[in-house]
């Protein structure tokens, strides 16, 4: 795996995956905000939350780049499309496997069963996250080929 290669790509993929969700946010296309929900599970402090959700969804950032680097380097080439093709599959992966998940792992989470509480004030994301807009999974799926694309065309194979 070409270490110097990842950190970098991976950091870009990122900057730009996150760039592309909080623009979502930001022009009304989704509610859903990744750092916040990912930060409120460390923290109540709404304020804090945010901070510390950015540094985790970096982190996460990373690390799926370096599945990702993982791949390519048993396929023994990277470009744009097979990052795509990741992309796309880790876009469906967020949607279908870990937003459903996210009620009963977030200790501050409503789920579909209960509802609010004094400790669990968030909405569930719900089906795909549609709770949080009917374009947040068109977003999503948007971020995250983006995210493989830049990945794919980028990463330097290690020799």
């Amino acid at each position: 795996m070409n270490l110097s290669s990842l950190l970098l790509w991976g950091f870009v993929a990122t900057v730009v995956l996150t760039g592309i969700q909080s623009a979502s946010q930001g022009m009304g296309f989704s509610r859903m905000s990744i750092p916040f929900m990912v930060g409120t599970m460390f923290t109540a402090d709404r304020s804090r939350a945010m901070g510390l959700g950015f540094l985790a969804h970096f982190l996460n950032g990373w690390i799926f780049a370096s599945v990702y680097a993982l791949v390519f380097q048993s396929l023994g080439r990277a470009n744009w499309w097979l990052g795509a093709l990741g992309g796309l599959a880790h876009g469906l992966f967020v949607l279908l496997v870990l937003m459903p998940l996210l009620p009963g792992i977030h200790p501050r989470m409503a789920s579909e069963q209960h509802g609010p509480t004094p400790t669990r004030l968030l909405q569930p994301p719900g089906f795909m996250a549609l709770h949080y807009g009917r374009r947040t999974p068109m977003v999503v799926l948007a971020a995250h080929l983006v995210y493989g694309v830049i990945l794919g065309a980028f990463y330097q194979l290690a020799v």
